[in-house]
């Protein structure tokens, strides 16, 4: 069987100048071992040395999680698991977590999130309980990076404000600046780039100085990117989707994350400066369809893995 061999085209980007390619580079992208059992060769899809988190959905065996971390880090890509802690019973589970993935992946990476349930399985329900347990420090975890909510968290603030939200992160850019772990934000999705910089922004200004990845949908039907952006809380941007989908003539036709990421990228290019670091994707519509879309876009293409 022939294997995928991606080249990258060149473009250039009229709204931007240039600046969505470079964007591009060393994005990340975010699989769950039911959908990369349905991959048959990462290699072919992604750049080399890509960074894929392994998000951990409650009920998802750690087996299951650490041999898919076995085979993204064996086929060359720097895995970083999610390490939700509502999920995580106690700090002896955690400790052998940690312990699996390194012994059977090498994994020197994660991302701490408090995760998805509402009422916590055990001693943790949020990720700054898990860093103060120091066991990834101990662990020699080179990144932890954290979660991030462009439009808010109403998990964290019921009323729809930002207090306890900005009070957490004042506390983990301390714990970044007293700590040898790289750390940074990958943030929820969002369409709508104006809102994104003008959060990014606002970090600044309080300041929060944790590189930004921002989280980005990718290539997916408009019906299934409104029902994830629903079920995951997406705020303000959502508009940008309901409009469309209003528009008989794109109803039709599948999203593509051009626009916001465009925009992001012109700012980027306008201002270096700005928290905005990287592109994070969830490949809502498919890895294949999204890791097409970034190398039709000017993100680096993948090596082709050499035929057995």
């Amino acid at each position: 069987m022939a294997l995928l061999n991606f080249r990258k085209r060149e473009t250039t980007p009229a709204r931007t100048g240039g600046a969505l390619p470079a964007f591009l580079q060393d994005y990340s992208i975010e699989v769950m071992p039911r959908t990369a059992e349905k991959v048959e060769d990462f290699r072919a899809l992604l750049p080399e040395g890509t960074r894929v988190y392994i998000a951990h959905i409650d009920g998802t065996p750690i087996e299951d999680m650490v041999a898919t971390a076995r085979r993204l880090s064996r086929d060359g890509f720097n895995v970083m698991p999610h390490f939700p802690a509502r999920i995580i019973k106690d700090a002896k589970t955690l400790e052998n977590w940690i312990a699996l993935y390194q012994g059977e992946a090498g994994v020197k990476q994660a991302l701490l999130l408090a995760g998805g349930v509402s009422q916590p399985h055990g001693q943790f329900h949020c990720s700054m309980q898990l860093m103060e347990t120091g066991l990834f420090d101990k662990a020699g975890f080179e990144r932890l990076h954290i979660a991030g909510h462009p439009e808010g968290n109403r998990d964290i603030d019921p009323d729809g404000g930002d207090r306890m939200v900005m009070e957490a992160l004042r506390w983990k850019q301390a714990f970044s600046e007293r700590t040898d772990a790289r750390m940074a934000m990958a943030t929820q999705f969002a369409f709508e780039a104006g809102p994104i910089v003008a959060w990014a922004d606002r970090l600044k200004s309080e300041g929060i100085a944790l590189p930004i990845h921002i989280g980005i949908a990718g290539p997916a039907k408009l019906q299934t990117l409104i029902k994830f952006a629903i079920a995951c809380g997406v705020g303000p941007s959502l508009k940008v989707l309901q409009k469309r989908a209003m528009d008989v003539s794109k109803l039709l036709l599948p999203y593509e994350p051009t626009e916001v990421l465009e925009g992001l990228a012109a700012h980027k290019a306008a201002h270096p400066d700005c928290l905005i670091e990287q592109v994070h994707f969830f490949p809502l519509g498919g890895i294949k369809a999204n890791a097409e879309w970034a190398m039709q876009n000017g993100g680096e293409a993948a090596r082709p893995a050499a035929s057995a």
